[in-house]
């Protein structure tokens, strides 16, 4: 369903997605370069477990959570890809660790 217009292609550089290395022209958004590589889901909901995937595109729906070098709740829509990034599922509501909590 979605494939990179040919004057769209630019420098690649590659990053990780659950362990995975996927490769994404330079400027593409984390949740473009996922669905670019066939990804259709990058998070599960608080509740049910059910797969989400980037839905707007544009930050306004925060279906595209995932965890960005560590880090939760970052909208994959809003931060581009870079070189050696982590990008992980997020699984569930994120969750704060013990040191932020008071």
């Amino acid at each position: 369903m979605f494939r990179r217009a040919p004057d769209r292609i630019r420098d690649q550089v590659t990053f990780t997605f659950d362990g995975i290395p996927i490769t994404a022209s330079a400027g593409d958004s984390v949740a473009a370069a996922l669905l670019a590589a066939g990804i259709r889901a990058c998070r599960t909901t608080p509740v049910s477990g059910a797969p989400r995937g980037p839905y707007c595109m544009m930050g306004v729906c925060f279906e595209c959570l995932v965890r960005i070098d560590g880090v939760g709740n970052r909208q994959g829509c809003l931060v581009p890809v870079r070189e050696g990034m982590t990008v992980e599922t997020q699984k569930g509501p994120h969750v704060l660790s013990a040191e932020l909590v008071p």
